[in-house]
């Protein structure tokens, strides 16, 4: 059982820490902890009974040390720790993040090291394409009337003036993404495919359209198209950008948790587990606020697969959590029994009784 996780927050270039530094460990998708740090950086989280709780370690608000050990659980299994990581939440800044899997306990205890945080540096051209500011006056107005008319509803208008803004301007990425839009959301798929095809030609930087892209092959099973579209997005995720982690895209990394998920599925349609799984894990781990709860149902399929039979029960089971009034939530309820079964019996295949 490990109790306490204790470390350090620092900054890379050496600075001060901003006021407020919160540390979070976030398991799977999901925040189960939260911890302030002191001014100084340093941090202890007592695990247990206070998890989904605001602690405060910095003088300021109720100490660690007041806290009832009666009040608490008895820690947590080393094995629930697997698939956390622990990140430090700071405005202006990006956290790297520490895996709790690999470490070794000191008795109760892990030492986590130093968690860094970096300033923020926007990567241009993730979702605001640059063309707009070489855009004549007059497209640039149809573009801005194509988006009050789309926030309004009125596709026909919307389309329109998009229409009018890539006619005057032909290298306009986001008027041709926004008509893009506007067209799949009217219904007309192709013509929404050419034109997000426009957009991605008008400025290759600009990763919207490649998402977009990527959508709509997912629903086609183009899955080799699938896999070219997001391993472009891929290539720049926030944490890897260049090969230097902690850079920041003005891409929303929601929008980078959808792109894994895709390329996850692809891959195991194509037989690709490995990447697949790998694909999988890392969307789960940046979709925080879940948007796919089928992510979860790929995830079981691939640990069924391989024998992990307790894994494949969390996914299903954090799939019920987020779907419980799901078509199929029967059916995946006794999928969990199955596994149940197989996970307890003696000598048990590498594959889920039918």
């Amino acid at each position: 059982m490990v109790m306490f996780l204790m470390g350090k927050v620092s900054t890379s270039d050496g600075t001060l820490l901003p006021s407020n530094v919160m540390v979070e460990r976030v398991c799977g998708a999901r925040v189960k902890q939260q911890v302030y740090a002191s001014s100084h950086g340093d941090f202890t989280m007592e695990l247990g009974g206070m998890t989904d709780t605001i602690l405060d370690a910095s003088g300021d608000g109720p100490s660690l040390q007041n806290i009832s050990r009666d009040s608490m659980d008895q820690g947590v299994p080393r094995i629930e720790l697997a698939n956390c990581d622990l990140r430090a939440s700071a405005s202006g800044f990006r956290s790297r993040v520490v895996n709790l899997a690999g470490l070794t306990p000191t008795v109760s205890s892990i030492d986590v090291g130093s968690i860094v945080v970096e300033r923020m540096e926007k990567v241009k051209g993730a979702t605001l394409s640059a063309t707009p500011y070489r855009a004549p006056a007059d497209a640039r107005k149809a573009y801005e009337r194509g988006l009050d008319a789309e926030r309004k509803g009125k596709l026909s208008e919307a389309q329109e003036n998009f229409q009018k803004a890539v006619v005057l301007y032909p290298k306009y990425a986001s008027a041709w993404f926004q008509l893009g839009t506007v067209l799949e959301q009217d219904g007309k798929s192709e013509a929404a495919r050419t034109a997000f095809t426009k957009a991605t030609t008008a400025d290759a930087k600009f990763l919207p359209p490649y998402l977009a892209l990527a959508a709509m092959s997912f629903k086609a099973a183009e899955w080799h198209e699938v896999l070219k579209l997001t391993g472009y997005v891929m290539e720049r995720d926030p944490l890897t950008y260049n090969g230097v982690p902690g850079y920041i895209l003005d891409m929303d990394p929601m929008d980078f948790a959808e792109a894994y998920f895709y390329n996850a599925a692809a891959n195991y349609k194509l037989n690709q587990v490995e990447a697949a799984e790998k694909s999988g894990l890392r969307a789960e781990r940046l979709d925080v606020r879940p948007r796919f709860p089928q992510l979860h149902l790929l995830l079981a399929e691939i640990f069924t697969g391989k024998g992990s039979y307790a894994k494949a029960i969390a996914e299903l089971e954090t799939y019920l959590e987020l779907a419980p009034h799901a078509r199929d939530a029967e059916q995946v309820r006794g999928r969990i029994a199955r596994l149940e079964a197989v996970k307890v019996a003696p000598g048990s295949e590498k594959s889920e009784p039918k």
